[in-house]
């Protein structure tokens, strides 16, 4: 292996931290019990780490808030998450597992050895490459990505996306370590590792804090946290894969054919993701064009939106990959049973959610954000963000269960020309909305026009009005457009499943009970928080969000919707043994 930084070298991996030698872990069987055990275990991880990015999302608006130093932290962490994403989770999920996951089915443990230590030198190499090349070219990369930054704000994002760039080439072998021990079905560690890295980022944020650091030094300190993250997420990760593949050594072997069959995988995937990112920047170059807040306003929002997809369509979908890999020749029958089973599971969490994202949005944000810099005007801003977001929820969390199987019968071109066109509507739709948008004002009173000024003018150069009673809304634009473009990918990746499964329904044929059910909490919730509007504060948050979780649990088992009994039923087995 490549020298990287607190990386074992070479054939010493097979020995790093003295661990002793362990028999290879065996590969469970596929079925829909352990389909729906391996979801929840990838749930569980995802939740803790998400909540701990909850955590770290509230540190950083409660000292923080949403002045310049944030948008410059938001900008910063997305330019080297450019690498991560091409290097990181979701291609090696692609091309990496189910080569990986086959092999190990096939019982060819020595084949899938070489493939595994061959993908970790190649992304070891690559990624300290990238790493090299991301912090000698900052400068030009933060001018072209988030050309409305000027001044202050652009030195700042330039040395923050020097600090934290290094820390991308660990977060990119931790990817490697979660495809591996996913394809061994362990599923819980790699999606729970990121709380080391919230935690490092939450500790120090606080301790700088604590010290009297505030704005521009604040955020340095916030970003060194990250990076050391970045380190601990990798390193926690290691001693399991040493367990589960004792033999594994790290080379730059391309000729293995397993190999060739992951880095045949990997360019389509990689395209793919790659118009993905080209879509998360653009919108970033788009938002600096805003006034000072749009870019932290966004990243505020898409922290919440993107929980319930962490949650509930990357649990299924990663949970489905090894299983769909290990039997991709299966009945069309099989397949669509599998799917819509999945896609009913998705359906059951994310449409409630969804539905109180738009109608009491502004709770969930308050609980979690309104606090030190964060203010209530700051909450209605995002709350417009989430809620235009929200409206393509159930779509890209389904997507992602479908281009599983695309990735499992070893077809990654379509699912990324799929995203190609994808991201073009974005954009497109996007730049169009934003324009619009953005010449109105939401004050007290309503809507209203902003007949005297041009798109992207800002009004004091911040999202808020001067004496703090309105916002700009060209960054609900932005939101709405990537909502509409994900309904225009699920469509897509639909009817190309068709061919191989047959018709599968929205919502697995779940659809209308489930938005039943979610009418009915959502009802719940506003009688309750109109009744607690005297009240206020975080009693009423918490009130009507459970009234409304409360009444989905009634409404659920009282349509026939037993999803959530299925869970409890699986919490008390695990209990039990």
């Amino acid at each position: 292996m490549p020298d990287v930084p607190g990386a074992p070298k070479g054939a010493e991996i097979a020995g790093a931290g003295g661990l002793p030698p362990a028999e290879p872990a065996p590969v469970p069987p596929a079925g829909g019990e352990a389909g729906r055990r391996n979801a929840a275990l990838v749930g569980a991880g995802i939740l803790l780490s998400r909540i701990s990015g909850l955590l770290r999302e509230a540190a950083i608006g409660a000292f923080l808030g949403t002045g310049f130093a944030t948008d410059a932290f938001r900008a910063a962490l997305r330019i080297p998450n450019l690498l991560q994403n091409l290097l990181g989770e979701g291609v090696l999920s692609a091309s990496f597992i189910p080569v990986y996951s086959r092999l190990l089915a096939e019982g060819r443990r020595e084949d899938a050895g070489r493939v595994a230590g061959a993908i970790a030198g190649l992304v070891a190499l690559v990624a300290a490459l990238l790493v090299v090349l991301g912090v000698a070219f900052a400068r030009p990369l933060t001018a072209l990505l988030a050309p409305g930054f000027t001044g202050e704000k652009l030195e700042l994002t330039v040395t923050l996306v020097q600090i934290l760039t290094p820390g991308v080439g660990f977060l990119a072998l931790s990817a490697w370590c979660l495809g591996v021990l996913n394809s061994h079905r362990r599923f819980f560690l790699s999606y729970a590792a990121p709380v080391v890295w919230n935690a490092a980022a939450i500790a120090v944020l606080i301790a700088a804090a604590l010290r009297g650091l505030t704005g521009a030094p604040l955020a340095v300190a916030l970003a060194a946290g990250t990076l050391a993250g970045g380190v601990l997420q990798f390193a926690i990760q290691l001693p399991g894969v040493l367990r589960v593949a004792p033999g594994l050594r790290p080379s730059l072997r391309v000729r293995e054919p397993g190999t060739k069959r992951v880095l045949r995988a990997f360019g389509p995937v990689v395209a793919g993701r790659g118009v993905v990112q080209l879509s998360g920047y653009l919108d970033l170059a788009l938002a600096s064009l805003l006034a000072t807040g749009a870019v932290g306003a966004l990243g505020y929002a898409q922290v919440i939106y993107l929980l319930p997809i962490s949650l509930f369509g990357m649990s299924v979908a990663a949970a489905e990959l090894p299983e769909l890999s290990s039997s991709a020749d299966a009945p069309p029958a099989l397949l669509r049973t599998r799917l819509e089973d999945g896609l009913a599971r998705v359906t059951f969490f994310v449409v409630p959610t969804a539905t109180i994202y738009v109608l009491l949005g502004n709770l969930v944000i308050g609980l979690l954000y309104e606090r030190g810099r964060f203010e209530a005007d700051d909450t209605l801003q995002v709350w417009a963000i989430l809620g235009a977001y929200s409206l393509g929820l159930l779509a890209t969390t389904s997507s992602r269960l479908l281009q599983s199987v695309y990735y499992a019968v070893g077809d990654p071109r379509t699912p990324a020309r799929i995203s190609a066109v994808r991201v073009a509507v974005s954009v497109l739709l996007g730049g169009v909305l934003m324009l619009q948008l953005d010449r109105l004002e939401l004050t007290a009173a309503g809507l209203e026009l902003v007949g005297d000024l041009p798109a992207f003018a800002p009004v004091d150069d911040t999202l808020r009005g001067g004496d703090g009673s309105f916002y700009r809304l060209g960054a609900v634009g932005l939101a709405l457009a990537a909502g509409i473009s994900a309904w225009l990918e699920y469509g897509l990746l639909r009817r190309g499943v068709r061919r191989r499964a047959g018709r599968v329904r929205l919502g697995g044929g779940r659809l209308w009970p489930t938005a039943l059910a979610a009418a009915i909490a959502a009802a719940a919730g506003l009688v309750t928080q109109a009744l607690l509007v005297n009240v206020g504060g975080l009693v009423t948050a918490i009130a009507t969000l459970g009234a409304a979780g409360f009444a989905y649990a009634v409404a659920a088992r009282a349509l026939g919707l037993h999803e959530l009994r299925v869970i409890i039923d699986q919490v008390f087995r695990w209990r039990r043994r």
